[in-house]
Formats: structure tokens, sequence, C-alpha cells
């Protein structure tokens, strides 16, 4: 039995996680954190913590779990260069998940991403497109970022040297080497990301849409069950679904 802390419990995504934790007998809820609560309080009955919260908290969680040496399921993004690399040194003393998405499916869609890459090649051009409701602050999604990365590393380039987000205005052709990224916000929607691969004559895409937070926070949950058994070091969901080097 691993004892778990929900940090972000208010939110859609705790809240989610609340409702589903019951469902995992190996999981047990002794925490529920969100602004103004005080993470200390719980750190130390605390197995594994689970950060849905804003990103602005993810070093601050990460090096009071290190702390006490408690794993870590990091499912928030946007976080700055500085706040990265300050997660990443926790890493060093105790298990962490972070994933910009957990979804099976989603995580499914990366492994598919990079293996289409590598088969289609340079003559097919590299788009990603995500939509997600209108109260989501941060854009591209990381899951969209991640798509991305995937891509950029199936072809040896920097990410930040090809990228290009949106488009407007003549800006000429269309260069081989560059991956298009595309944010599109409104209603309710969960989370929709596609990745296409076009070349003269024919057209790939790959979809996954979202309908419901639960297939995210049961990710989560399966994340914090598996984390707890683990080294430390940093490790992300395709760990937790055994998709490496597959």
């Amino acid at each position: 039995m691993a004892n778990i802390t929900i940090v972000g419990s208010k939110g859609r995504m705790g809240q989610a996680l609340l409702g589903l934790a019951p469902s995992f007998p190996g999981l047990k809820v002794v925490g529920a954190i969100d602004e103004g609560d005080d993470l200390g309080k719980v750190i130390g009955e605390t197995d594994v913590v689970i950060d849905f919260s804003v990103h602005q908290n993810t070093a601050p969680v990460a090096a009071l779990c290190a702390s006490h040496k408690t794993a870590l399921v990091i499912g928030t993004t946007g976080q700055s260069p500085d706040d990265k690399e300050a997660t990443l040194k926790s890493s060093q003393s105790i298990p962490m998940v972070w994933a910009s998405n957990f979804s099976t499916g989603v995580n499914t869609l990366f492994w598919l991403t990079r293996k289409a890459a590598e088969i289609l090649g340079p003559e097919f051009d590299l788009e990603v497109i995500e939509m997600h409701h209108r109260f989501k602050a941060d854009s591209p999604s990381g899951t969209a970022a991640t798509l991305a990365e995937i891509l950029a590393d199936a072809r040896d380039q920097q990410l930040t040297d090809v990228i290009r987000h949106g488009r407007q205005g003549i800006l000429g052709q269309r260069t081989s080497n560059e991956i298009g990224m595309h944010s599109l916000r409104g209603g309710d929607v969960v989370g929709d990301h596609t990745v296409m691969f076009s070349a003269l004559g024919e057209r790939l895409e790959l979809t996954h849409r979202a309908s419901s937070r639960d297939t995210f926070a049961h990710g989560a949950l399966r994340a914090a069950q598996w984390v707890a058994e683990q080294a430390p070091g940093l490790y992300d969901m395709q760990d937790v679904l055994g998709l490496k080097n597959k």
C-alpha cells in the first residue's frame, strides 16, 4: 500500500484523481493539498506526491519531496528553464515521473509518432495541431511540445531551430525542415492532438482525442503505483508503460 498526497486537489485534475483513487486498491489518499495548504504537514506520512497544481509550484514541491525522500509524479506544464533545471536536480535523490501527458493512448501516440517519422523520412512535412478548452493558460500544450520534440529528435534536429508557431503574412514556401505548431482554444475540449505527415500525393495523420480527464487521472495513479517501487531517477510514462526500447 502506498500513501499518496494530491497537490492541486481542488482543480479539474485534482478532483478527477480524488474520484478515481478509491478504485486503486494499492493506493491510499492521505492528503489533499491546494492553495493555502501546507504540504509539509502531510509529507511525513506520504509515499508519493502527485502534483497537478501550477507550474510555479513544481520546483518547491520537488525540493520538499527530495528532502523527505518522497517519490513524485508531476503533471504540470509550462515551467521556466530555471524551474525545470531545479526540479530535475531533485530527481537525483528521489524517483520522479514527469510526463506531459499520462494517457495510455497519448503515450502510444508518442511511440507511433517516432516510428512514423523514422519510416516516412524527410520527404514528409511535419505539422502538430492541438486543441484544448478555453480555460487552458499555456500554449502549445505540453503534449504538443513533446510530440514536436519527438519529431525533431527523430530527424536529428534542434527543435528551437526548426519550430514554427502558426503562419501569417507572405512567408514564402514552406521549408522542408520546419515543424509546424498550431494551438486552438475553445469550449470545453479536454484535449485533441494530431500529428500530420504530408508529402506530395499522400498524407498520414495520427490523432488522439480525450473526452474525459479520468483518462489522465487513471494514468497518473498508475504512475504513482509504479514509481513507489523505483530507484531515484527521472522517468516518464513510456517507462511506466514499458514502451521504452520497443
